[in-house]
């Protein structure tokens, strides 16, 4: 609705800029030219004067070559070439709508082809657009689903390293019981054997022979 808006409201823009174009452009032409007022088909006399018989009509909007004025009067001449007298008032320096309006209506038809090109190229710029949005959205969301994962797997990773440091733990304080315990009864033992050697009996050498 907003764009439709907006076309109507430039198609109006844009009308108005050609009406004064155009405007400004009977205003640049030559003096001797005029057009008969849009709104009536006036009756032209004989002669400058109401007193002058009417000879005939000309069309509402019609061009006309100004020949010459004579008091409230302006000497025409038609696109039949007859030369006649009509009200001054009733002619108008700029060129009819009648003449103007299939000139606005193409150039609106021009303007109208303008804007939907352009509201179509803009609406394949915010398609695409929302496509490149949806793509950068559909990747952020499978790199965060991706970050979740890692950062799952990392806490399991930290919980297993955890585990096997305590086991490790477990086994160095095994290891080292059994070290001291090892030690301990090769003391204990070599305590116990000190203690008895020297209360076993000696055993007495023999006599040389020779001295029996």
């Amino acid at each position: 609705m907003r764009v439709k808006n907006c076309r109507v409201r430039a198609v109006a823009v844009a009308l108005g800029m050609l009406l004064s174009a155009v405007s400004a452009s009977a205003v640049a032409q030559s003096e001797d030219t005029a057009w008969v007022s849009d709104e009536l088909s006036t009756y032209v006399r004989s002669g400058p004067t109401d007193g002058y018989r009417i000879v005939g009509t000309l069309t509402a909007g019609e061009q006309v070559q100004v020949l010459e004025s004579s008091g409230d009067y302006t000497r025409v001449r038609n696109s039949e070439g007859d030369t006649v007298w009509v009200l001054s008032n009733e002619l108008q320096s700029s060129p009819s709508a009648s003449e103007q309006l299939p000139a606005l209506e193409t150039r609106v038809e021009e303007l109208t082809d303008e804007l939907e090109g352009i509201n179509s190229a803009w609406e394949q710029r915010v398609a695409s657009m929302t496509e490149t949005l949806e793509m950068r959205e559909g990747r952020i969301a499978e790199l965060q689903n991706r970050n979740a994962a890692l950062d799952q797997e990392s806490d399991q990773l930290r919980q297993q390293v955890r585990s096997l440091q305590a086991r490790l733990d477990t086994q160095e304080e095994d290891l080292l019981l059994r070290y001291f315990m090892y030690g301990g009864g090769v003391a204990g033992a070599g305590l116990v054997v000190g203690l008895i050697v020297p209360h076993l009996p000696r055993r007495r050498k023999k006599r040389d022979r020779w001295f029996q």
